[in-house]
């Protein structure tokens, strides 16, 4: 079993006012190891990993394997959204220059890659 195989987000953010690190593994979802760095959270949930599968063969559980992603993602989505959403949409991608398509895209590729909190009214 290799621990390095689970898929693990680890995420810089705010709890209680403290800024850690949050690593989580996908396939345990009840694991959340927290630390200073992003390197010391990542071995924490590697280390968790190892510990619970050492658990696990002790009393004769299996344990949860690698969730491997489908790589068969044609990059299409059919999208419905209200009117107003859809013409702020349009206005956008002519002020920027570029295809409804390409200004959807970028907003999204924005989120993805740096997410922020959500925040009321937004």
């Amino acid at each position: 079993m290799n621990p390095h195989s689970y898929n693990i987000t680890v995420r810089r953010a705010d709890f209680d006012g403290e800024l850690f690190f949050e690593a989580r593994v996908k396939e345990l979802p009840d694991v959340a190891e927290y630390a200073d760095t992003f390197d010391e959270a990542y071995a924490l949930a590697i280390d968790t990993i190892e510990t619970t599968a050492e658990v696990f063969a002790e009393k004769g559980k299996a344990m949860p394997v690698p969730y491997e992603p489908a790589d068969d993602f044609s990059g299409r989505v059919t999208l419905r959204l209200a009117k107003s959403l859809h013409r702020n949409l349009a206005e956008g991608a002519e002020q920027e220059g570029v295809s409804l398509n390409q200004h959807i895209n970028n907003i999204l590729s924005k989120i993805v890659v740096n997410p922020r909190p959500m925040r009321a009214g937004i």
